[in-house]
């Protein structure tokens, strides 16, 4: 007699890595995910400078929402838009974030 004690267990062993994307597409999550792997790498995208004059950073709508507290730098993030989306698609993928809004 052949007793398995789970049976709706997979038999192989899955990467932790692999098992967490499967998990994620399952549950449609991946873009959410993106979007807060997005947020918390910020200043790691951007660099020092500006990330510590960002007093917030969110998603909504596949636009990226930056609040600024300097006008120069603000005025440097507008005119550097398209180089800032490109660092961005590099971190966490295409189609994320197709705008980047200072506020």
């Amino acid at each position: 007699m052949n007793h398995n004690p789970n049976p709706g267990r997979k038999k192989e062993v899955a990467p932790l890595e692999a098992a967490f994307n499967e998990l994620l597409k399952a549950y449609r999550l991946e873009d959410k995910f993106k979007e807060k792997q997005l947020v918390s790498s910020w200043g790691e995208i951007v660099g020092k400078t500006i990330a510590d004059r960002t007093s917030s950073v969110f998603v909504k709508d596949k636009k990226l929402f930056v609040k600024l507290s300097s006008g120069p730098i603000k005025k440097e993030l507008m005119l550097n838009r398209s180089k800032v989306l490109v660092l961005i698609e590099e971190k966490v993928g295409k189609g994320i974030v197709e705008e980047l809004i200072c506020l």
